[in-house]
């Protein structure tokens, strides 16, 4: 079927053309400041069409649900949901119902632009969610745009949360909150309930304000469930009175609040004044003080107070307002004011706050004659000293009394004992006698040794009256016991020096003071001493373990300070014992402790050359086992050994091709102690033993020798020292040497004359003896180097010319001066030649590590053997 459509939207197509021209045609003629016209012009043709079109305008709603989750701790203001949703024109949007009604929800906010809008649901400034109420809340969202109407529906689920307890306002506030009780409320009575805004588990609720036991009645109680209940106690009595309780919530995190409860108690209406008597009598004594208390008068009701309106002035007596208590306002003397011995009183009980109640009572006050004076006692005070060993039953006292008020009066006689809680006293009473009975024992009470004690003497007036005699009983001391000290042994090293305490006697005396002893030693011990108030045993001297291992000592004790009489002293005595603790303090002693023997190098293994015989002074026992012997010194090749005391040697050889062994053995022995304590000491024994080599040494086997090649000799170079200077040393050093050498060379040329002049001898054996020198030293020259230009040099010097010359003319003639000076040069350049040679060899034998590498290797080439003459000197090596 074909859908037909109103003719108005077949020209719709022609209308948008004519709205766009005529669009055109506004923004030519008035610009672009009439575009809000044409807006409103649009919305006009968009309300038009609204009227025309049965099509929706609200479209695209979007963020609704259908049910919204919030929790009851959100305040006012709270965004509960925002949504979106497109319209065509401005809409409205309002909450129409809440179901349950509420005013906790605001009316939604509208924000957009052109078609699009956002709302906002929020809570009220009077929202107070509260899940234990109304947990779910439905809401009817009204939205219109261009007068189309829809409505959205909205489910807020409120759920409970965890959080702190919240009290309610009023019990919250500084005021707090007040509830009023009748006095005549049952105890334990449910009086108040305290409320949370939420309910919460596990919540704690305690009073923590004081209730003063003088300003309540009695203490009111709250359980877990915030229940007030009155007091155990009654609360007759405390009308118009106010008690504040102030109340702490605590949940189990440790959050809290807290709040303030009034309990104001309230009178009871149908309460009335009453004394519920009409008479009360009073007997009282006649030695009653002023302000002494006759007795009380109590009315029911509440808030009741007392006065006495008959007679009025009461020169006698007086009332308590508040509760009821009568007392004397001057003394009762009967022999002066006789009158006083019966008065009458009307007493009145009223309310305050109703005067109109009250209730009148008859009260008769009687005044009962006393008896005055106290028996009197001789000897009123009784001090005394008495021994410890006094027997029981000796009598210390007897008591004659008397009573001043009457002859005939009996007396009853009573011990009254201060400090002793024993039920056998130290005293006691037969009658007026006083007696020991117990053991007064100064040693045990000691230092109280003071008894104090009251006898109570009571006539038979009325009313009685007693009198107190003080007993004070001062117990002397007596010695009774000597002083003893058990036997003991103490234990003390030899090497203990003088001084040490070796022990304390321990004596004891029963009596006291127990420690009040002075102590000596019986002989006249050089080794001990004891101190004579501490008994503390030190050493004088030295002691020897190997001379006396016992010290036996009789100490007596005497005792001081232990009785009345200073002299009267005791005294006892035991017997100490000192053992010396052996200590190694000798070293072993041998004999002899040097020997020499002679044997012969048999072909025996582990012969026994001989026995050591020691003994050690702090060892009683000599057995070899006591000591350790070993060799340590002079044992070559190891052909001797040790077995506890016994010396044994082994094969000797003596080989020319094999190892050679000494002649002669010096064996060093060392013996050392094992105890008794450390350190151990030890002493040396020598043995010099000669051996007597045997054509043999090694014994013949059938077996074949083997050929052993001899081994090849090993040469070992030991350094012991050697000086290694430092670089710049060894350069400083070479300098100076040159430098001395050129000033000694200048010199020598400078006196040639004088000093060939100091070196010539007058005679021709002289002058013979130094030629010969020279020509043996050019001889030696020759035959070692033959090709030394120095030597030859040297030789040119002393050629023979062959003319005769006369030795006189030689020694005084003219010409005797060139040969002298010749032989002067030649002799001083040699000496200077061997000075110089000495100087370069020791510098060349200088190791490398302590003189430059590069200048040791250059100076290597100039340094060729030294020359035949030198040949004489010991180079160094």
């Amino acid at each position: 079927m074909r859908e037909l459509h109103p003719p108005w939207l077949l020209l719709a197509p022609t209308m948008k053309l004519l709205f766009l021209g005529g669009l055109i045609f506004a923004l030519d003629i008035w610009g672009t400041s009439a575009l809000l016209d044409i807006v409103n012009l649009l919305n006009c043709r968009d309300l038009l069409q609204a009227q025309l079109s049965p099509f929706s305008h609200v479209y695209d709603v979007r963020g609704l649900p259908w049910t919204v989750n919030i929790s009851e701790r959100l305040g006012p203001g709270s965004v509960i949901h925002v949504f979106s949703f497109n319209c065509s024109c401005p809409p409205t949007l309002e909450i129409d119902r809440v179901t349950p009604s509420s005013t906790f929800f605001n009316q939604p906010d509208l924000s957009g632009f052109s078609t699009r809008y956002m709302a906002k649901v929020t809570l009220s400034s009077s929202a107070r969610l509260d899940a234990r109420q109304v947990n779910h809340y439905q809401l009817n969202l009204k939205l219109t745009c261009m007068k189309e109407i829809r409505n959205f529906p909205l489910s807020v689920e409120v759920f409970r949360a965890h959080g702190p307890p919240v009290c309610l306002d009023r019990f919250a506030s500084a005021a707090g909150d007040r509830v009023q009780v009748l006095e005549t409320v049952k105890p334990r009575s449910l009086i108040y309930t305290v409320l949370l805004r939420r309910e919460l588990a596990g919540v704690k609720m305690t009073i923590i304000s004081p209730q003063d036991p003088l300003d309540f009645p009695g203490s009111f109680s709250i359980d877990e469930r915030g229940r007030v209940l009155t007091p155990s106690q009654s609360l007759i009595g405390s009308a118009y009175k106010n008690f504040p309780l102030r109340i702490l919530v605590t949940n189990r995190q440790g959050e809290s609040c807290h709040g303030t409860l009034t309990v104001e108690v309230l009178p009871d209406p149908s309460s009335k004044v009453s004394f519920g008597i009409q008479f009360q009598t009073f007997n009282i004594s006649e030695d009653l003080v002023a302000g002494g208390t006759v007795g009380q008068v109590r009315a029911n009701g509440s808030s009741v107070r007392y006065a006495i309106i008959e007679p009025v002035p009461c020169p006698l007596y007086s009332i308590s307002p508040v509760d009821g208590t009568i007392r004397t306002t001057t003394p009762l003397d009967l022999g002066r004011n006789p009158g006083a011995a019966v008065t009458k009183l009307q007493v009145k009980a009223y309310d305050p706050f109703q005067p109109w109640t009250n209730d009148l009572l008859s009260v008769i006050i009687n005044v009962q004659p006393t008896n005055t004076w106290a028996p009197r006692c001789t000897p009123a005070l009784l001090v005394t000293h008495v021994p410890e060993t006094i027997p029981v039953g000796t009598i210390l006292m007897t008591l004659a009394c008397s009573d001043p008020d009457s002859s005939s009066s009996t007396f009853h006689y009573q011990l009254w004992h201060h400090n002793e809680t024993k039920p056998d006293h130290s005293f006691r009473l037969r009658g007026p006698v006083l007696q020991v009975n117990n053991t007064l024992d100064y040693d045990s009470s000691a230092p109280n040794v003071q008894y104090r004690t009251t006898i109570l003497v009571t006539d038979s007036g009325q009313p009685p009256q007693t009198s107190q005699v003080p007993v004070l009983v001062t117990v002397t001391p007596v010695n009774e016991y000597p002083p003893v000290c058990p036997a003991h042994t103490f234990l003390v090293r030899e090497d203990a020096p003088p001084g040490k305490l070796v022990g304390t006697v321990l004596g004891s005396d029963r009596d006291y003071p127990p420690n009040s002893i002075e102590y000596h030693i019986s002989d006249s011990s050089s080794n001990f001493y004891i101190d004579p108030h501490s008994g503390k045993i030190h050493l004088l001297a030295s002691l020897d373990y190997e001379k006396q291992r016992i010290h036996m000592l009789v100490i007596f004790l005497t005792d001081r300070d232990q009785d009345q009489d200073p002299t009267h002293r005791k005294s006892g005595s035991c017997t100490i014992t000192i053992e010396v603790q052996n200590v190694n303090d000798h070293a072993p002693e041998c004999e002899p402790p040097f020997q020499e023997l002679t044997i012969s190098s048999g072909p025996s293994i582990s012969a026994e050359v001989t026995r050591l015989t020691c003994s050690d002074r702090d060892v009683p026992e000599q057995a070899p086992e006591a000591f350790s012997f070993s060799i340590v010194g002079g044992n070559s090749n190891r052909r001797f050994s040790m077995k506890d005391n016994i010396l044994l040697h082994n094969v000797f050889s003596f080989q020319p091709d094999g190892l050679l062994d000494p002649l002669t053995y010096e064996l060093l022995v060392r013996v050392t102690d094992k105890g008794p304590t450390f350190p151990l000491f030890s002493t040396t024994a020598i043995v010099i033993v000669h051996v007597i080599p045997w054509t043999t040494t090694v014994p013949t086997t059938s077996t074949k020798a083997e050929t052993i090649s001899s081994p090849t000799p090993l040469l070992v170079t030991l350094i012991e020292d050697y000086w290694a200077p430092e670089p710049w040393f060894v350069v400083v050093l070479t300098v100076t040497g040159i430098l001395l050498f050129t000033v000694l060379g200048w010199l020598l040329c400078r006196c040639p004359g004088r000093m060939a002049h100091n070196l010539q001898t007058p005679g021709q054996s002289s002058q013979t003896l130094l030629l010969n020198s020279t020509k043996r030293d050019e001889n030696s020259a020759d035959e070692l180097i033959k090709k030394n230009d120095e030597a030859r040099s040297i030789l040119s010097l002393q050629q023979f010319d062959g003319r005769a010359q006369d030795p006189a003319a030689q020694e005084n003639g003219a010409g005797s001066e060139t040969p002298l000076h010749s032989m002067g040069k030649s002799y001083f350049k040699k000496l200077g030649a061997v000075f110089f040679w000495k100087w370069l060899r020791y510098i060349k034998g200088i190791q490398c590590d302590s003189f430059p590498c590069w200048f040791h290797t250059l100076l290597t080439p100039f340094f060729y053997p030294a020359p035949p003459f030198l040949l004489s000197y010991h180079l160094r090596p």
